[in-house]
């Protein structure tokens, strides 16, 4: 039988009311106006309820807030095995097949994009019928018809950019899918086309000036696409796309601004400031988090995540652990600041993102043998070294940008617009790779103004990325961008660098041999196709790597 709008709404954007819904507003948002009752009637075959449904800003915002659900959905089972396994820093345990770089178009979770599509469906949904709303809704203004634009544009375009970083060319689809009738049959687009959607989608967010500075609450401030994350999110598509001019401008008009809005970079070299952001969360440095919250229900349920225990050796259900290679990173940068100041193990609040920050090891006393360690960044407290023990701290957000993050985006940019040659361009640079290592309180990075391109960007610049972005679902990504650079000189091998970065941390059991085989051929860092989507989409052709 086909099925209606209201029906696929009551399918897909109703669980996220009843059960695990997105956000602490999404229940009372909807509740003004309609019944559950509503959400489940099935209209009779092939009636097109559209201008029923779209009656009233609630109708849109219960849509919009669908794609924020949709994307917090995602977060456990995709975006954190997407952005961290194949770089290795964050490891799998057990045996796993995206790490090892074996992975097969019939695996079954990892190489569907039907998460990201859900976003980018409800997206187009709010973009194609809120004006329905606007004209029956006497109480909506086209203000905030705008600001929910926004919104939708943002959503789209971060759910079409984590498509590019994992399969690079994908289906094209700006409209949706409301009725049965419309086709599934879309044959990929190329990286370029996608690209070039999403920076429209956000240029086009940027000049309705209509994004909101912030919302009425902090979590709505920081849970919901504002200036700031469209900014955030442009920066990060301009730097992927080498338009580092461009992604200079946008992180400026972060890290620039004057309002007094505007998110800040948390410069306190305590280890309580720094922790913050991520135990209470929503800090001041935060741009875009997504949102659960123990004391907020949802269908009657406390809305908590696994991230405690998925990311915590010796948990039942633990999951992730970091690597030996970014262990010794940490120890490492512990042991430059036991030599800087000999008290620091006394005074914990002097490590920052060090010890109980980005990671905890079991036995801290005994850090120089350690094997494995706690993310701390999921499983810490509001106390340095106590821990987030019962159901009801397991509610910790997941931060896809904050202002760090931004900076080390403008720093990167500055090093590559010119390759390296600008001597005031790098210094910049690794003027803002201090700034971030001084609140850890340690000293300036070895790597200055004068030294290689390949140096600037791996040994400074990703070097500081691994270590505060650790866990944040980044790093795959940051090293991937890093192997799609060119040097013109024709001296910094950006391909082998990256190659060799991988190597260093994805210790999972693989040959190396077979690994540098694999990542000698471009068309191997990015994801399969799955094969129920070529099975069932004549239009879809497969990664040639796994063809």
């Amino acid at each position: 039988m086909k099925t209606s709008l209201l029906y696929k709404v009551s399918r897909y954007i109703l669980p996220s009311l009843k059960g695990r819904g997105w956000g602490v507003g999404l229940l009372v948002a909807c509740s003004l106006t309609f019944s559950c009752s509503d959400y489940l009637e099935i209209y009779p075959e092939n009636v097109q309820p559209t201008d029923e449904y779209w009656g009233s800003k609630q109708d849109v915002e219960a849509t919009l807030f669908a794609g924020y659900y949709y994307l917090r959905d995602a977060v456990e089972t995709h975006l954190i095995p997407w952005g961290e396994l194949r770089a290795g820093c964050v490891s799998a345990r057990g045996s796993n097949t995206l790490q090892r770089f074996e992975i097969k178009p019939t695996e079954r979770t990892l190489t569907k994009w039907t998460p990201m599509y859900k976003i980018i469906n409800s997206a187009n949904l709010v973009l194609k019928n809120a004006e329905k709303a606007l004209a029956a809704d006497e109480t909506y203004t086209q203000e905030e018809l705008n600001s929910h634009r926004c919104e939708a544009y943002w959503l789209r375009a971060l759910a079409y950019f984590y498509i590019v970083r994992n399969w690079r060319d994908a289906p094209l689809v700006t409209e949706p899918f409301e009725t049965d009738e419309l086709t599934f049959n879309v044959a990929k687009s190329t990286e370029a086309q996608l690209i070039a959607q999403i920076k429209s989608d956000l240029k086009t967010a940027i000049d309705m000036d209509a994004a909101k500075e912030k919302f009425n609450t902090t979590w709505e401030t920081k849970g919901r696409a504002t200036k700031w994350a469209i900014y955030a999110l442009m920066a990060d598509v301009c730097l992927w796309n080498k338009d580092f001019d461009e992604a200079i401008s946008y992180a400026n008009a972060i890290l620039e601004s004057t309002s007094p809005s505007s998110p800040r970079f948390i410069s306190m070299p305590t280890h309580s400031a720094w922790f913050s952001m991520f135990n209470p969360g929503n800090s001041n440095e935060s741009i875009f988090e997504v949102q659960w919250s123990y004391s907020k229900l949802s269908g009657g349920q406390p809305q908590t995540n696994t991230l405690t225990v998925s990311f915590t050796p010796n948990e039942v259900g633990y999951k992730y652990h970091y690597s030996l290679g970014i262990i010794q990173d940490f120890i490492t940068e512990m042991n430059e600041l036991l030599e800087i100041r000999t008290t620091a193990f006394l005074d914990p609040e002097q490590f920052g993102r060090l010890l109980y920050g980005s990671f905890m090891l079991e036995q801290p006393t005994s850090y120089g043998s350690a094997t494995d360690a706690f993310v701390w960044k999921y499983y810490g407290g509001t106390s340095y070294n106590t821990r987030r023990m019962t159901i009801q701290n397991w509610d910790c957000n997941y931060i896809i940008y904050r202002v760090a993050d931004v900076m080390l985006m403008k720093a990167e940019a500055l090093v590559m617009r010119q390759a390296g040659t600008n001597e005031a361009d790098n210094q910049a640079a690794v003027d803002i790779v201090n700034q971030i290592r001084h609140r850890t309180n340690l000293a300036d990075s070895e790597v200055d103004s004068h030294s290689s391109l390949a140096d600037l960007m791996n040994k400074c610049i990703l070097h500081e990325r691994l270590m505060e972005l650790a866990g944040e679902g980044k790093a795959w990504y940051d090293m991937l961008r890093m192997g799609r650079y060119t040097d013109p000189a024709g001296v910094c091998d950006f391909r082998q660098l990256f190659i060799n970065n991988v190597m260093k941390y994805n210790k999972s059991g693989i040959k190396e041999s077979w690994v540098r085989s694999v990542l000698s051929d471009p068309d191997a860092w990015y994801l399969p196709v799955n094969a129920t989507e070529i099975s069932t989409n004549p239009l879809l052709e497969q990664n040639p790597y796994y063809q």
